[in-house]
């Protein structure tokens, strides 16, 4: 559903993990908003008008390389969204230590390694904003989440130090808080769980909305933190998750 706002004319966009999921719908936002979005990832196939980079945020050599491309085809960069990141399950025993170290140097150094090479050309722009996708796990301790926890917790903190380095020099950096949202990653752990309905059921009942969040609903949050519109807004966290955080309702009555 596209907004009508025209705020991002003129802006480039990258998004990185931007092929699926709340990605994909930040970068397809970012585009019906009027900014040229280039998509980081993997796999980089998309529809125009999206372009796709492929890139491996664990690897500088392959994320320098993606940042000049956009830039010597679109002439810079004014946004970038750190979204590439994956997921771990389990407790402190249950993840060996290069499973520890392959999820925080891609949720963690990955959002550090992109930014840097995009920072060069975030500081000639008039309208530079980075925006971290982060996870209500920062603050909350979800069950069997302890290493994907760890991690959000350090893009929330990455985050705040981000902003507090750069706001000076023109940048604003902000993270968004996801709930659980229904893309692809979820689906996949739906399909493995023992009894995937008695799963989703409890997912949809822990968010106070009483069901997952849109990826749609996660873009446009991030379409706000990056916008010009929001020029004021730097060293925030948003959250979007149903109500997770701070809600506390009571059991909806059964019959």
């Amino acid at each position: 559903m596209s907004t009508g706002l025209n705020d991002f004319d003129g802006l480039v966009a990258i998004v990185t993990g931007g092929a699926s999921g709340i990605g994909l719908a930040a970068a397809t936002e970012l585009a019906s908003r009027g900014a040229t979005v280039a998509v980081l990832d993997l796999n980089p196939e998309v529809d125009a008008p999206l372009i796709g980079f492929k890139a491996d945020v664990s690897d500088r050599a392959s994320v320098n390389a993606a940042v000049a491309a956009v830039v010597e085809l679109f002439g810079g960069i004014d946004v970038v969204v750190n979204n590439a990141g994956i997921g771990a399950i389990g407790t402190v025993v249950d993840n060996d230590d290069a499973t520890w170290a392959r999820v925080l140097d891609i949720n963690v150094t990955g959002m550090a390694r992109v930014s840097a090479a995009a920072l060069p050309y975030l500081l000639v722009s008039d309208n530079a904003a980075i925006v971290n996708t982060c996870s209500i796990g920062a603050l909350n301790g979800l069950p069997e989440r302890a290493l994907y926890n760890a991690s959000k917790g350090a893009v929330l903190s990455l985050t705040f130090a981000m902003a507090t380095d750069h706001v000076r020099q023109g940048v604003r950096v902000n993270c968004v808080s996801p709930g659980t949202v229904g893309t692809p990653w979820v689906s996949r752990l739906l399909d493995n769980a023992a009894d995937p309905e008695a799963e989703l059921k409890a997912l949809n009942a822990r968010q106070a909305i009483g069901r997952l969040v849109l990826a749609e609903e996660v873009a446009r949050a991030i379409a706000y933190l990056a916008s010009p519109l929001s020029g004021s807004t730097t060293g925030t966290a948003l959250n979007v998750d149903g109500g997770v955080t701070n809600l506390r309702v009571r059991p909806l009555a059964t019959s």
